[in-house]
């Protein structure tokens, strides 16, 4: 497995909690999925880590990262391909999933300022990602009238910034009250996309 001509190394972030939600199922068939298409997939979920979510002093001052998140950096800089599995709440990503990328999209590993230029170096090129999103706002509504404000930040303003493109979006929802069939397709088209990476 993982050697095959095409295989990737695959990093898939559960970014909410890891266990009995349906977020927690997309990035577990995913994972499983990616696995039976041949990639090396690592999977790691946010809910089981311990850090500081808080970027206390901004740039200004170097925070030392705890173990996990040197880790989750590790793993960053070893896929090839990132996938994150969140929910949307109150129009946004949630606040551990925005914690973690505060505290480990740093300067010099993300991004790298360029005196004289308006936008920095992007160190993460070379990578893609899916996006695996959650929602109990039809989403189309969310699209339409919401503008979608955590794609656009996730694929826009944090991913593409640091150099991480294409980044390909799986919106399911509503979840409240969605009938297992309904999901057993979400679960379907999740592991469809981790069978095309």
């Amino acid at each position: 497995m993982g050697n095959r001509a095409g295989a990737k190394r695959v990093l898939v972030i559960a970014a909410h909690a890891s266990d009995g939600t349906f977020g927690s199922a997309l990035a577990q068939d995913y994972a499983q999925a990616a696995r039976q298409a041949g990639h090396e997939v690592q999977l790691i979920a946010l809910d089981r880590l311990a850090f500081d979510p808080i970027l206390h002093h901004g740039y200004k001052v170097v925070q030392e990262l705890e173990p996990d998140l040197k880790k989750a950096q590790e793993l960053i800089t070893w896929a090839q391909h990132l996938v994150f599995a969140f929910p949307v709440w109150w129009g946004g990503v949630p606040a551990l999933l925005k914690g973690f990328l505060d505290r480990i999209m740093l300067p010099g590993f993300a991004f790298k300022y360029q005196k004289g230029k308006a936008f920095p170096a992007k160190l993460l090129s070379g990578r893609s990602a899916h996006l695996l999103v959650t929602m109990d706002t039809p989403p189309w509504y969310y699209r339409l009238v919401y503008r979608a404000p955590a794609i656009h930040q996730m694929k826009k303003t944090t991913l593409a910034f640091c150099g991480i493109t294409p980044v390909d979006t799986l919106m399911c929802g509503p979840i409240l009250d969605s009938t297992p069939e309904k999901r057993s397709a979400w679960l379907a088209r999740a592991r469809a996309l981790a069978a095309r990476i």
